[in-house]
């Protein structure tokens, strides 16, 4: 890994995908939407019964986060990763849909890596207890869906620069794996 972001923005077309390899910094701009377990549970449950998403999972990004309320004139409060493997269980089933990158902390599954591989998508790693810097990265913030579970709720970001690792590339290499974690 060197010490340069490769600047990335979504929706992220299949080639950059190929290109990035575990371990590389990456510095995102453009649309992603948090999204946490019971979120998770929700979207897949409607796509069960055929109902329209909240967004276009078509080359969309999911970060795993519950941001905290924002402070007066910021877009969001601090905003750091959850762990990931919450979102195994629903995680194949949106990828399918067309997912092609989340966002957290932690290990993943080995149905999530098989995921990846087939749909051609990624896995970053953000950096957790780095809530508050992740946040300043944020330049909007709107919750499009499930407002009743509060932070939980599934927000449309913009981001500008927002700092992950390649945790997981499109081939399924693991830096976890690779680390023995």
């Amino acid at each position: 890994m060197s010490g340069n972001r490769i600047k990335i923005s979504t929706p992220l077309p299949d080639d950059t995908i190929r290109r990035l390899a575990a371990g590389d910094a990456v510095s995102l701009s453009g649309v992603i939407y948090t999204a946490r377990d019971a979120a998770h549970a929700r979207l897949v449950e409607m796509i069960s019964r055929g109902e329209r998403m909240p967004f276009d999972f078509e080359g969309a990004a999911v970060y795993y986060a519950g941001p905290t309320p924002a402070r007066p004139g910021r877009p969001i409060g601090s905003a750091g990763p959850t762990t990931s493997g919450r979102m195994d269980a629903y995680s194949p089933t949106l990828i399918k849909m067309g997912l092609k990158v989340m966002i957290g902390k932690g290990l993943r599954s080995a149905a999530v890596r098989e995921a990846i591989v087939e749909y051609e998508g990624l896995y970053l790693a953000a950096t957790g207890g780095a809530g508050a810097l992740i946040a300043r990265t944020v330049k909007s913030a709107e919750v499009i869906a499930f407002p009743d579970l509060g932070t939980e709720a599934v927000r449309r970001l913009e981001v500008e620069d927002f700092p992950a690792i390649v945790a997981i590339d499109s081939r399924g290499v693991d830096i976890y794996a690779l680390t023995g974690l």
